[in-house]
């Protein structure tokens, strides 16, 4: 098919899953975030070719023509899968040719068969932020959707998060350096986004390692859900969907409440006068952001930060080991770093 003929009946598609999935079934909180305009920054889309991202990309250009010329597709083969994982960028570039969008592929060059889900996530998003900050693009698309909250809140069950972690993913995220995260489809089911691409009869990739159980998201993609959405007899997806957004609400009240408290001092100390009598949720959160401003790295296993976390309550005095040399010591209703100086060399 000539490139013209590709790139009208690909528009002709794009159309049609925009009048599928009109502006109104998007995430209230993305519209209002990125205006009807889309506003004057940078647009970035995370593009793997899959059905998700495809329906994301595809309702972008149709319900902000104004972004199209504008906005830069960021695809990133993880190399991981051979030959499919270079037709998966070729098909990726084809289709941003046909619609006139930016394209930009990136390549994981320490790319190894066994690597972990942890692993090609963080080369992912390293070179999301990379693109970002190069071309000056603060707005990044993601097209996650209500199957992957329920996937994201059973994986962070089983390691014990709290509502941070559970309120995850937001349809609305922003970082302190000013990128933003936007999730226009957390609202639509992954058997919806598939009946719409049908409908326009558009065509995406599959990945085929989304078919194993090497991974602990697919396992619970193909084992857990399907046996929790027939035992719930309602929609459960809908429910989780309710729930992350009830906990997001909980948790911006307490990160408010924290703010207001100010327990964090200028010369990097915790000050637990302003915690007292505080729920320990604050006391968690407190001590969380003190480990955070530290520059030194902080050896602390989960059961060393309970520890540390129930002596920072009780606020009597105390000196406890973050690692080889360093130490948390609370004084005078402080928790400080002090660092034990090497010994004295002798002659």
């Amino acid at each position: 098919m000539k490139r013209s003929r590709r790139s009208s009946v690909l528009q002709k598609k794009a159309r049609q899953l925009g009048e599928l999935l009109p502006k109104d079934r998007l995430h209230p909180e993305v519209l209002r975030f990125a205006g009807p305009g889309g506003g004057h920054a940078g647009w970035a889309v995370a593009f793997s070719g899959g059905a998700d991202s495809l329906a994301l990309l595809l309702v972008l250009w149709a319900h902000w023509p104004g972004r199209r010329r504008r906005l830069v597709a960021l695809h990133f083969n993880h190399c991981l899968r051979g030959g499919e994982s270079d037709a998966d960028e070729k098909f990726c570039a084809e289709v941003c040719a046909a619609l006139g969008i930016k394209f930009v592929a990136g390549r994981w060059g320490a790319a190894r068969q066994g690597a972990s889900e942890a692993e090609a996530r963080a080369a992912r998003h390293a070179f999301l932020g990379r693109e970002m900050k190069r071309r000056r693009i603060r707005l990044l698309w993601l097209a996650h959707q209500q199957d992957d909250i329920a996937e994201s809140m059973f994986m962070r069950l089983a390691r014990g998060s709290g509502t941070g972690g559970l309120a995850a993913p937001r349809p609305v995220q922003q970082f302190a350096d000013g990128r933003v995260h936007l999730r226009p489809l957390l609202g639509l089911k992954k058997a919806e986004l598939i009946a719409a691409l049908r409908a326009a009869t558009a065509v995406w990739r599959e990945d085929s390692s989304n078919a194993g159980d090497d991974h602990f998201r697919n396992r619970i993609r193909r084992a857990v859900l399907p046996a929790w959405i027939k035992s719930a007899g309602r929609d459960a997806l809908a429910g989780a969907a309710l729930a992350r957004s009830r906990l997001e609400e909980d948790d911006a009240a307490l990160e408010t409440w924290l703010a207001e408290l100010k327990p964090l001092t200028k010369a990097g100390r915790l000050d637990l006068r302003r915690l007292a009598g505080r729920p320990t949720a604050l006391y968690r959160r407190a001590l969380h952001r003190w480990l955070l401003a530290q520059t030194a790295k902080v050896d602390l296993s989960r059961q060393g930060f309970e520890l540390l976390l129930a002596a920072v309550r009780r606020g009597q005095p105390t000196r406890f080991s973050l690692g080889p040399s360093d130490y948390a010591v609370i004084r005078d209703a402080r928790l400080r770093r002090e660092t034990r100086p090497p010994p004295a060399n002798r002659a």
